[in-house]
């Protein structure tokens, strides 16, 4: 008998392995174990309803939050325009504007815009009326912050200094943004010239107000720190000699000594001699002759003529910027009573008659070198005059031949600077 050293000692029956069956046995199905039977709790008609309405109210929850999520991603995507445009929305509700939108074509879905406007918590109250610029493929986020938060168009309306009440009513009437009338001119010099900004809707009216209002304050402000020494007595003297200074120069650095040469004037009870006191004298609120003065202009007796009336003239010629009026309470600290053009579209100025008329030749020069090259360019700083008034410029006879016998002579006359329109 050999012995096999190297294999493992198995026994020969394995008591774990499966007992062989009989035939008969294995023809006989195996016995399943029959399953308990649910709780009659499980089975009570509320707790199968509780179950059915839970199962509803997750489907409902997944709906509305598959339905959100799209509704957010519409929201915010980017709108169907493809230019900047602007659209006026009257007063309405959520869905009236939504609608409204819909049409300019600045949104596509109106329902995702009253969805989103109510997740923003905006009412139709919040949604706030006006002229909108809505840039081009602005989701429909954007246009309800825009609405949201007002962010309407701003128009702007610039008013030049040295206008009459009359011009710049005109130019209200003339602006169709503005809305309603104007019952009446506003007293002349109460307007402050400015650029205003203001929105679609503004009445006419309401501008005006803003400008008077406007008006009041700078006055208030400018003669409260005005020199002791002024011969202006008051705020209604400082607004007509504001508007004298307004008119009779463009230049901003010429405006101190243009008012110190009238302040001066006025010190020495000499009269003032402007031309464009002449001329609202005759047309008034117009503003511009529309031609040169006439030699018997010059002489015509009207309230405001200051070649004729001492002092000031009753009233404002015009309506004056801050400038003017601040230059009118500050001027210059100089003993010039004269100025006449110098050709370069400013002036020179004189404290003395003589020398005021040497100035005048030199203008006089000036043109006629000017009329004899006339193809050659003026000079580079001279603007050219909006109105000219070359009648009013050359000097009269009789202060040339005999000044003695014009003690006040003119401090403009003798080639001064024209009206401004």
């Amino acid at each position: 008998m050999r012995a096999d050293y190297g294999a493992p000692n198995v026994p020969l029956l394995d008591p774990n392995r499966m007992t062989p069956r009989s035939p008969r046995a294995a023809l006989e199905p195996e016995r399943v174990a029959v399953p308990t039977r649910r709780s009659k709790r499980a089975r009570h008609p509320l707790v199968i309803i509780g179950n059915a309405i839970f199962t509803l109210i997750l489907l409902i929850a997944l709906g509305l939050g598959g339905l959100v999520f799209w509704g957010k991603q519409r929201f915010e995507a980017p709108g169907p325009l493809a230019d900047n445009k602007i659209v006026n929305i009257p007063r309405g509700g959520v869905r009236d504007i939504a609608e409204l939108l819909a049409r300019e074509g600045v949104i596509s879905e109106p329902w995702v815009f009253i969805g989103g406007a109510l997740a923003l918590k905006a009412r139709g109250e919040d949604l706030k009326f006006g002229e909108y610029q809505f840039a081009s493929r602005s989701s429909m986020r954007d246009v309800a912050e825009t609405i949201i938060e007002g962010k309407v168009v701003q128009h702007m309306l610039t008013l030049p200094e040295g206008l009459t009440s009359e011009q710049i009513v005109a130019r209200l009437l003339e602006n169709e943004v503005l809305t309603g009338n104007i019952r009446e001119i506003p007293r002349e010099g109460s307007l402050l010239p400015e650029s205003y900004r203001f929105t679609r809707g503004t009445t006419r009216e309401q501008m005006i107000q803003r400008m008077q209002q406007a008006q009041a304050r700078v006055i208030k402000e400018v003669w409260d720190r005005r020199m002791p020494d002024l011969p202006l007595r008051r705020p209604e003297d400082l607004i007509t000699l504001a508007s004298i200074v307004e008119k009779e120069t463009g230049k901003p650095e010429e405006r101190t000594r243009v008012a110190a040469v009238f302040l001066n004037r006025l010190k020495q009870n000499m009269k003032l001699q402007s031309d464009p006191t002449i001329i609202y004298g005759l047309v008034g609120g117009k503003g511009s002759l529309g031609r040169p003065i006439l030699k018997s202009e010059i002489e015509q007796p009207t309230p405001y003529n200051t070649y004729v009336i001492a002092g000031l003239p009753p009233g404002p010629i015009a309506n004056p910027g801050r400038a003017s009026l601040e230059a009118a309470v500050n001027p210059a600290r100089t003993k010039e009573l004269y100025f006449v053009a110098d050709g370069t579209g400013g002036h020179a100025f004189a404290e003395n008659y003589d020398q005021h008329l040497r100035n005048v030749a030199r203008l006089r020069a000036l043109e006629r070198e000017q009329k004899e090259t006339p193809d050659s360019a003026p000079p580079a700083a001279a603007p050219e005059p909006a109105a000219p008034q070359p009648a009013a410029r050359p000097p009269q006879r009789r202060t040339q031949a005999n000044p003695a016998a014009n003690p006040q002579p003119s401090a403009t006359r003798n080639g001064g600077a024209p009206a401004r329109p």
